[in-house]
């Protein structure tokens, strides 16, 4: 799918770039390959390096697999306070410069599905996924899926995505609270995190839902 010219022309770093993402996330596929090249374009555009502390962020409204990619390639985690989760179900991601107040937002292109690359793959993933193949047709699996992946990665970024310059409010800087002892189970717990029980303070996994139903 893709010549041995492509594959020599990119540079050695980048091989090793995306060699560390597929060891951090234990596997490589065309999620983990969508995601590399999301953070790969944010960065260009941001015109930034990787984040030592919280001078990115990314906002990804997917759990997906190329959410790892983003991690190790922005350096935007949790951990840090820098990579915030939206439930949405999207493969769309915001991406924060702190520095210059640039902002991007990278979402899939409507246009473009891995499945026209190759056609056949998603029968064979569903066998493959459900236990149901032989070794042989398991190692044509990773074979079609290592090439699948290799044309991702040189695609141009705007095939695979729709790419949009925001102006965004800059969420506020990570803070460490002081932790209090839940009534309940004695577990240290961040004061923002607790509720108030019975005039006692609890964590959330100790203290009793309420809801009217409304």
């Amino acid at each position: 799918m893709c010549s041995t010219a492509q594959k020599d022309s990119r540079p050695a770093d980048r091989h090793d770039r995306f060699a560390e993402v597929v060891r951090f996330h234990g596997h490589t596929c065309p999620g983990l390959a969508l995601g590399y090249r999301a953070a790969e374009t944010a960065l260009e555009r941001l015109r930034s390096g990787r984040a030592e502390d919280e001078e990115l962020v990314t906002i990804a409204e997917t759990d997906a697999c190329g959410v790892d990619a983003i991690q190790v390639l922005t350096g935007c985690t949790v951990g840090k306070g820098n990579l915030f989760f939206k439930d949405y179900g999207k493969h769309a991601f915001t991406f924060i410069s702190r520095r210059t107040g640039d902002a991007v937002r990278i979402t899939g292109n409507p246009s473009f599905d891995t499945d026209t690359l190759d056609p056949g793959l998603a029968s064979l993933r569903t066998r493959v996924m459900q236990g149901q193949v032989p070794d042989e047709e398991w190692a044509e699996y990773r074979r079609r899926t290592d090439r699948l992946v290799e044309a991702i990665l040189d695609l141009p970024a705007e095939t695979l995505f729709s790419i949009q310059d925001l102006n965004v409010e800059i969420p506020e800087r990570a803070r460490i609270f002081r932790s209090v002892p839940c009534a309940k189970c004695g577990e240290l717990t961040a004061e923002s995190r607790v509720r108030v029980e019975d005039g006692k303070l609890v964590c959330r996994a100790c203290s009793k839902e309420y809801s009217r139903r409304w």
